[in-house]
């Protein structure tokens, strides 16, 4: 454990170390925390516990069962993940370590908060010829996935092959999922994008404000009937993160195989989601757990735009961290902008 200049520390847990049960528990979350001093003032803008949705435009903040505080301004939210270089989460960080900015110009924060708000969760399964020998594994992931995420998230499951078809519908319930899964098959070609663009569409029924989709595949597309550019222009007027597990082929023998990564890197990382690259397959439920562990460990800014012009124009966002000294170099991840409402 090392002191920090404000009074803070980082506590980075290793294997056979203990000092508390706390700290065994983020050990297995594996992820590096820092803890904030005594007696921290609650979230600026939002009372305590508030569960702050990702991008919006009049905000609504949860301050207690039953009961919304609804603010009369346009706020725009923003879920933000913090890794350290060893691709650990860093978690107790506080308002005055991030700076936002839209289209290069400071905005101010009016909320802070980094609870774990439930998220509806979409996820994406390829069950294309090419994932026979995957099949199994996957499931075993999305199932642990499923096991580690808030209780009160909901999720759906989409399968494809030759076209997206909807497994199961908005459940909480792992046993349906497992259920479900434990019917399906694989077989025929990958409309990858076509699944990506149902679950943009699905997700609009969603009950939470906090929405993701986890896109389970391993290579590229060669049957939807979306192109790219369309799929792409959904994500950025969503305010879904995507995440995705890719389990490529080294050598991939179509162009559309090899290009699968590149394409569900540029979608997820827009989006402030990540691509997870599977190189053994046994590690595969490991990282559907860090992802999930992820979305339950993330930052939600907000803040009213100084332009509020109604133009329906994409406006360029940017995180910035200014951590504590004592810190290694931290990689922000969050979504590059929105598009402004029309009214």
């Amino acid at each position: 454990m090392r002191l920090l200049g404000r009074g803070l520390c980082i506590c980075v847990l290793a294997a056979g170390f203990c000092a508390a049960p706390a700290q065994a528990q983020d050990d297995q979350l594996n992820k590096v925390h820092v803890t904030p001093p005594p007696a921290a003032a609650p979230a600026k803008g939002a009372p305590a516990g508030a569960e702050a949705p990702p991008l919006t435009g009049t905000a609504a903040l949860k301050a207690r069962p039953g009961s919304l505080i609804r603010m009369n301004v346009d706020m725009v939210l923003i879920p933000v993940t913090v890794t350290d270089p060893m691709n650990r989460l860093v978690t107790g960080l506080e308002e005055e370590d991030f700076q936002i900015f839209e289209n290069n110009s400071k905005q101010k924060i009016r909320s802070f908060a980094s609870e774990d708000a439930p998220v509806s969760i979409g996820i994406i399964f390829d069950l294309s010829g090419s994932m026979t020998s995957k099949l199994l594994r996957a499931k075993a992931s999305i199932v642990q996935f499923i096991k580690t995420a808030n209780p009160e998230d909901e999720f759906f499951v989409i399968g494809f092959n030759d076209r997206p078809e909807l497994i199961e519908d908005f459940t909480s319930s792992v046993e349906d999922i497992q259920a479900r899964l434990a019917t399906v098959h694989s077989g025929h070609r990958t409309a990858l994008l076509d699944a990506i663009y149902f679950g943009m569409k699905k997700m609009q029924q969603a009950r939470h404000q906090r929405r993701a989709l986890l896109v389970v595949s391993d290579g590229g597309d060669n049957r939807s009937r979306y192109t790219e550019g369309e799929v792409r222009s959904q994500v950025r007027e969503s305010n879904v993160e995507i995440y995705a597990i890719g389990i490529f082929d080294p050598y991939a023998p179509t162009p559309e195989e090899r290009t699968g990564p590149q394409l569900l890197d540029e979608v997820s990382t827009e989006t402030g989601g990540r691509l997870f690259r599977v190189d053994d397959l046994s590690e595969m439920s490991d990282i559907a757990e860090k992802i999930s562990t992820e979305l339950r460990n993330q930052y939600v800014i907000g803040y009213t735009p100084k332009d509020l012009t109604r133009d329906g124009k994409w406006r360029k966002v940017k995180v910035k961290l200014s951590p504590p000294s004592g810190l290694p170099p931290l990689t922000v991840h969050a979504r590059t902008g929105y598009y402004a409402p029309l009214q």
